[in-house]
């Protein structure tokens, strides 16, 4: 039961950076005020380096899914989700640091990397 519930927790985080990367993709201008920084404006350079967002997220939830796929260590997927982790903590320090909102900060990116966190640091020591 315990493995089942960490395997869980790493495909929704997984599954959920690839869909939230698609929308970047897909529609950056439509998603960006959710990410917790003001706006910027909307031009075609500003969704260019939107877009690169989207990329890095879905790749970061691709490489997961594939470790989760493809490895029957547990540990090893634990310890890609702990150095992935710090992606949203950088994602909230960053929003911190620059005057963003506060509570999408803590909400989104700090909840994110505090899951990844007990996932990772609980499939490194699954038995």
């Amino acid at each position: 039961m315990h493995g089942f519930i960490l395997l869980s927790l790493a495909l929704l985080v997984s599954v959920g950076i690839i869909v939230i990367g698609c929308f970047y993709l897909a529609s950056p201008q439509r998603v960006v005020g959710s990410f917790g920084l003001k706006p910027p404006a909307s031009d075609a350079d500003t969704r260019a380096w939107l877009r690169l967002k989207g990329i890095r997220d879905v790749a970061a939830g691709l490489a997961v899914l594939t470790l989760m796929l493809t490895s029957t260590d547990s540990r090893t997927v634990g310890i890609v989700l702990l150095v992935f982790a710090i992606i949203p903590f950088g994602d909230m320090f960053n929003i911190l640091v620059s005057g963003g909102r506060k509570a999408t900060a803590f909400s989104v990116h700090g909840v994110t990397c505090a899951v990844m966190l007990l996932a990772g640091i609980s499939s490194i020591h699954a038995i």
